[in-house]
């Protein structure tokens, strides 16, 4: 075989990296049950938990019911999937909540409504958008830090869990902890209060 004659395979660069010294958003970690919201580009809706596809006869803690009574509501969201948190009464920690809620995570994205408008951190500072209002039936995590990276703002947000509660249900003194998003990274990292140390499913 000549040289002429190898077919050469397709070619995969290194990947380019993020600054770490770069915006992230620090929010409240919520301990509830994670659950979304799919909606289509033709209009379908969908629910979900963690791991399957919920519906009101087979649910999860009463999401799936909770969105179907709030689809014209919830069909605001737009096309696309909506991650958030169902918490509350009957859930987890509970909060001392007599209610269950649903907390959306992109904090980047959303404002609740009747606040104003934000503008949306973005990777690129040439790019400038604002944040868009969310249905009245829907939370989002608290926003605890906004700036650039450091392990010192991570601990300051964790030590005013500590000391002062929870800032989703204030009262509430036993917060779960937080998550970091690092946006030029794209990915995102979670600590907690009590045995953070610990692997998932060790405790």
């Amino acid at each position: 075989m000549t040289r002429e004659n190898i077919v050469q395979p397709e070619f995969g660069g290194f990947p380019k990296m993020a600054r770490l010294s770069r915006e992230v958003l620090i929010t409240e970690k919520i301990d509830g049950t994670n659950s979304q919201i799919l909606i289509t580009e033709g209009g379908g809706f969908f629910t979900g938990s963690r791991n399957r596809w919920i519906t009101p006869q087979d649910d999860n803690f009463g999401f799936s019911a909770w969105a179907y009574d709030n689809k014209e509501d919830l069909m605001k969201l737009g096309a696309g999937r909506h991650f958030g948190e169902w918490w509350g009464q009957g859930i987890q920690r509970k909060y001392g909540l007599s209610e269950q809620r649903f907390s959306l995570f992109n904090v980047a994205r959303w404002h609740l409504a009747g606040e104003e408008p934000q503008v949306i951190p973005s990777a690129d500072p040439r790019i400038i958008k604002h944040t868009e209002e969310l249905p009245k039936c829907c939370h989002l995590v608290p926003l605890l830090y906004r700036g650039v990276f450091s392990t010192g703002s991570a601990d300051a947000c964790l030590d005013e869990l500590k000391q002062f509660g929870s800032v989703a249900a204030p009262g509430f003194m036993k917060p779960e902890g937080l998550i970091l998003f690092h946006i030029a990274g794209n990915v995102g990292f979670k600590k907690t209060i009590i045995d953070d140390e610990l692997p998932k499913g060790a405790k």
